[in-house]
């Protein structure tokens, strides 16, 4: 078959989870494109450098710095709605141009033909709205269902079983429904359990997200720990920025490291400290590191405070 798979350019996380797929796909050989832009597009070009690329539109949203995110989601939804139309015009062109066997979409909701079998992979069939605008919650999750309902088949990376999902109510919170399919949480890690531990760092620290909450969490954890004495890693998660090592005292800071080294330096931790991203979560599930963790939920951001709390 001839796979296009285009993740959400929301932090790494989206595309994070699309790698064990890619992998899959390519050892039964068939043929996979990328799809996609910004951080997310570049991890897969690193991880997949043979692979041809789909440019795609760009959501380009930021978080407030406002912790509350007062305005950020009335300032997304008419964002949302031009990138998803964007999303439908440039998949016809791509279609156009060329003939796909499937398409698979992770959280791009616009990236679906009545051409092609199209895929969309979700944690979030019942979305989690901040307190403040619980009341649309209902609203909310129908939009979503009429979203994914446009799809063949929506793919739950996540347990079925209720008792041991990850994503506790975001997945398992409503009607069951049939069109969804838990294939199991995806991390990029699996399979790499068996990679040596490196133990030089106490503490790992992993920022990610949109910024400018990426950022103002990197400067929480560095003026935490850079004057302490215990060996410290702060991995920027930032794709596109030169390798230039910062060292500051018994801290070092990396924009990005490979997927074998971080499997050895979390492993080796006695603290892992990241956001509560969901694909954070199945990468630690994966490795058994979880219960070391320290997770940081992005300020106003509901399903990540959702996520964190039932950790």
């Amino acid at each position: 078959m001839k796979i296009l798979i285009a993740p959400l350019n929301w932090g790494l996380g989206h595309a994070a989870r699309c790698i064990p797929l890619i992998h899959s796909y390519l050892s039964k050989g068939n043929e996979v494109v990328l799809g996609g832009d910004g951080d997310s597009l570049l991890l897969l070009r690193r991880t997949f450098p043979d692979l041809r690329v789909v440019d795609l539109p760009s959501l380009e949203l930021r978080y407030d710095e406002d912790p509350q995110q007062r305005g950020f989601y009335w300032r997304a939804i008419p964002l949302l709605i031009r990138f998803t139309l964007a999303d439908r015009y440039y998949l016809r062109q791509v279609l156009a141009r060329e003939k796909f066997d499937m398409v698979i979409s992770d959280n791009r909701f616009g990236l679906f033909s009545r051409d092609v079998h199209s895929v969309y992979i979700t944690h979030q069939l019942y979305p989690i709205l901040p307190k403040r605008l619980r009341v649309f919650q209902p609203i909310a999750r129908a939009l979503h269902a009429y979203i994914y309902k446009r799809y063949d088949e929506v793919w739950v990376p996540d347990y079925e079983d209720i008792r041991a999902c990850l994503s506790g109510e975001l997945s398992h919170g409503g009607k069951y429904d049939k069109k969804a399919k838990y294939i199991g949480p995806l991390s990029r890690f699996q399979g790499e359990a068996g990679i040596e531990k490196n133990n030089t760092y106490r503490v790992v620290a992993i920022i990610s997200g949109l910024e400018p909450q990426r950022t103002i969490f990197e400067r929480e954890i560095i003026q935490r720990f850079e004057n302490q004495e215990d060996q410290i890693l702060l991995v920027r998660g930032k794709m596109g920025t030169p390798q230039t090592v910062i060292q500051k005292n018994a801290m070092t800071i990396v924009p990005s490291i490979t997927d074998k080294d971080m499997v050895a330096v979390v492993r080796g931790a006695e603290k892992i400290i990241a956001r509560s991203g969901y694909s954070t979560i199945m990468d630690l599930h994966a490795l058994g590191v979880l219960e070391k963790a320290e997770l940081h939920p992005t300020p106003g951001q509901s399903e990540q405070e959702y996520l964190s709390s039932l950790l």
